[in-house]
């Protein structure tokens, strides 16, 4: 009995240390990033999970939600309603579109605590949609702490192509960024060959710019990652520049 009281004791810090190693990923994922005027209104998830593995981690309501169009900020965290994404907390929301143009979704966590490398995690959070075939200030940064702004157009494009984005940590590029990328597996269809490859990873060049070929059509997440200069309880604090994008296939 003593013994399999071990072997299950330690098959559970396996598994929980297995989990542990994925990248975390703040998601904000709606329905589609091109908006249509025959369907104005669409849905939106927000969670915190391991996307290709499809493991889920409890997200809190956030400290800030809102929506950056035409040069204007609106709040929307009071649209937000409680929700279970992969049995964990999370959030849904819906938002209609009235007028054509960019709209850059954001939004900025409540710290989460990470026992497994006992530190916070924050991660800042962003998605662009464009209505109605407008927009043209995808390249324009929010002013966030931190964030990737694109240097490809971050929707309408297909599978296979070149993605770029630059790296803002306090409104400077970061040089030398580590960037883990994964794939939204939805449906959990894909399976990677090598635990490695679950996670992809790229690194900014000296200007802060990074580079990578999204190689399947759905939702593929960036996370840029760096050391916060402050701490929560006396941990460290990881900050995350994450942003979405949608890739089609032809």
């Amino acid at each position: 009995m003593k013994k399999t009281l071990v072997s299950l004791f330690t098959a559970i810090v396996f598994f929980a240390a297995a989990v542990s190693a994925y990248a975390h990923f703040g998601m904000l994922i709606p329905e589609t990033s091109i908006v249509s005027p025959a369907k104005k209104t669409i849905e939106m998830e927000l969670s915190f999970a391991h996307p290709f593995e499809m493991h889920g981690m409890d997200l809190v309501k956030p400290k800030k939600f809102s929506v950056y169009h035409d040069g204007k900020e609106t709040d929307l965290l009071s649209t937000l309603k409680q929700n279970k994404f992969l049995d964990h907390s999370a959030f849904t929301t819906s938002y209609k579109f009235n007028r054509p143009g960019m709209y850059t979704f954001y939004m900025e966590p409540t710290p989460y605590p990470e026992p497994a490398e006992d530190n916070y995690i924050v991660h800042y959070t962003k998605t662009i949609v464009s209505a109605f075939d407008e927009g043209e200030d995808w390249k324009k940064p929010l002013g966030v702490k931190t964030e990737i702004v694109p240097l490809t157009r971050p929707w309408g494009n297909y599978a296979g192509n070149v993605f770029q984005g630059i790296v803002l940590l306090d409104g400077k590029p970061a040089p030398y960024t580590r960037v883990e990328v994964e794939l939204y597996n939805k449906d959990s269809k894909l399976k990677a060959p090598h635990e490695c490859m679950v996670t992809q990873e790229v690194l900014c060049d000296g200007n802060g710019v990074f580079t990578f070929a999204c190689p399947k059509p759905g939702w593929w997440g960036f996370a840029a990652l760096n050391d916060a200069d402050y701490k929560i309880e006396g941990k460290s604090v990881e900050l995350g520049a994450i942003l979405w994008i949608q890739m089609f296939s032809y």
